[in-house]
């Protein structure tokens, strides 16, 4: 019996047990694939205060160190359920079931991918699904932005003055985003819009060098050369199997400040919980405040 499981071992899954064991809480960590989300495969880390520039994985495995080296016990299995019992949870997964008094749902969420061949291979070479996180690396260069809502056209607008040249590829013939974010493309001087155009394949060997596309109306195909591509089509949570504990927004957990859900005795923190902004800081503060208010709630049952 832990004090608390901590489903996910992303940066807000792990800074929930750092902040657990340092107040006397045992921990386990629950992770289906590999400890570090999608940060760890980033090849740079750059808007991390205090850190210059890591890579993904480098800054990951010193955090599982960090929590490790305090006590954190963890293991790599996928959650198919949590159930309430009168006092505690027991969580369900595919290794069989483990019981805590307390869980913090950090499962994160993924990038909505186009699902082309090489998509995979080449993120980290051209491909990239954040602007924040890796804009600056395409300083003068060719860029392609794939998408239509507000995040694609915010990325849009925040990539023009980095960019040399910058294309906005939309699915449909139109947008789907705020009135005011479409006014601003209007006066990007580096701007190309195209409107119904599907992506079809990456090109490129050891890097991007291009996007070919089909017009959903005239099933023409044209390529659209350029160094890096950025798709911007929506995330995915996973949040299934805590349904019937949490109130869900478009997937989304909602919590209030203190991280909360619905469920006393369950958190939710990071990129799985209803917020607007999703980085890497933004996990590790959610997860921070997660483990100080599961502490809390230990310390009152």
């Amino acid at each position: 019996m832990h004090d608390a499981i901590i489903i996910g071992g992303g940066p807000a899954g792990m800074t929930a047990a750092l902040y657990l064991l340092r107040a006397g809480k045992s921990a386990l960590i629950l992770e289906k694939e590999s400890f570090g989300g999608q940060i760890a495969r980033s090849p740079r880390l750059e808007n991390f205060p205090t850190t210059i520039s890591i890579s993904g994985m480098e800054w990951s495995d010193q955090l599982f160190d960090q929590v490790t080296k305090l006590g954190a016990d963890f293991d790599i299995a996928n959650v198919l359920g949590v159930e309430k019992r009168e006092n505690d949870f027991l969580v369900h997964t595919d290794y069989g079931d483990k019981e805590a008094k307390s869980i913090i749902i950090a499962t994160g969420c993924d990038h909505r991918k186009l699902g082309l061949d090489r998509e995979e291979e080449l993120v980290g070479k051209g491909i990239s699904y954040c602007a924040t996180c890796d804009g600056s690396f395409f300083q003068g260069k060719d860029v392609i932005v794939i998408g239509d809502a507000n995040t694609a056209l915010q990325y849009t607008i925040a990539l023009s003055p980095i960019v040399r040249k910058l294309t906005l590829i939309t699915l449909f013939d139109r947008f789907f985003a705020d009135d005011i974010l479409v006014k601003r493309l209007k006066g990007l001087p580096n701007l190309s819009i195209y409107h119904n155009k599907n992506a079809v394949e990456f090109l490129g060997q050891d890097s991007l060098t291009g996007v070919l596309f089909e017009d959903t109306k005239t099933k023409e195909r044209e390529t659209f050369p350029c160094d890096g591509a950025f798709i911007c089509i929506g995330q995915v949570p996973h949040n299934e199997p805590f349904a019937e504990f949490v109130d869900l927004s478009k997937g989304f957990i909602v919590t209030d400040e203190g991280m909360a859900t619905k469920t006393p005795g369950i958190f939710a923190a990071g990129d799985c919980r209803e917020k607007k902004i999703r980085q890497v800081i933004t996990a590790t503060s959610d997860g921070a405040i997660a483990g100080i208010s599961c502490a809390n709630y230990l310390n009152s049952l």
